[in-house]
């Protein structure tokens, strides 16, 4: 195992992932439902595209962090979930700017694929809005060396952030063609 990073402090770290993860959800909840009507000079639906493909890398990163712990590869394993932090943080900022940009797409589908479509994104959004405390509490355990509460709390936060991680670029993808 590697030494702890950080010092522990739970009331602190409980505030500040609390607080966090409020603000965040605030953020995107608010902001979406606004569309500034600038023109950027390029198709802002690029940035679904990127969001796309950040997911896919996070959903990469996370099979292989997996497979790193499971290697017992303690330092590839926090290097690469860390890259998923970071890239997950890029995602944030390109979601965000193609909300307030973009506005909102209607999807197009129709029958069966329309149902399985809205299935998938209503779990896929509501999922996204709760797995960041869930990420920020297992990094904060892995970070002060409480690697048995950490294992415990991954095991609920890795299915669902890779369930986020791999649904979005399906979203994307289902919805794409509507992009106007």
């Amino acid at each position: 195992m590697l030494p702890a990073t950080w010092k522990k402090n739970d009331l602190r770290a409980k505030w500040l992932i609390g607080i966090f993860s409020v603000v965040v959800f605030a953020v995107v909840v608010f902001l979406g439902k606004f569309k500034l009507e600038v023109d950027l000079g390029f198709d802002v639906h690029v940035f679904a595209a990127i969001n796309a493909i950040i997911n896919s890398l996070v959903a990469v990163l996370l099979v292989a962090a997996l497979v790193a712990i499971k290697n017992k590869k303690y330092l590839l394993h926090k290097k690469l979930m860390m890259a998923a932090l970071v890239l997950s943080i890029l995602f944030l900022v390109s979601y965000i700017a193609h909300h307030l940009f973009g506005g909102e797409t209607k999807f197009g589908g129709v029958g069966n694929i329309r149902i399985f479509y809205f299935v998938l994104l209503i779990t896929h959004i509501f999922l996204a809005a709760v797995i960041l405390p869930f990420i920020l509490f297992t990094t904060y355990r892995a970070l002060i060396g409480e690697y048995n509460n950490h294992k415990k709390i991954a095991k609920i936060t890795w299915p669902l952030w890779f369930y986020v991680a791999v649904t979005g670029p399906i979203v994307y993808l289902m919805i794409s063609p509507y992009y106007t």
